[in-house]
């Protein structure tokens, strides 16, 4: 049960990092769950600061 709770989490969390690199908002974050819009939130937040530094267009 932990590596499907964990697996999911990380599936969230690369689901918000190519959101936030195709430059989508992150009012769209498909999840309601609190644990796993953090996650999604997490993974846009990172992909918001990749490409601030340059990595993505």
């Amino acid at each position: 049960m932990k590596r499907q709770k964990r697996d999911r989490l990380e599936r969230a969390h690369s689901q918000g990092f190519k959101a936030g690199v195709s430059g989508r908002s992150k009012e769209n974050c498909p999840y309601q769950s609190q644990d796993i819009r953090s996650h999604w939130l997490g993974g846009w937040r990172d992909a918001m600061e990749a490409r601030g530094v340059g990595l993505y267009r």
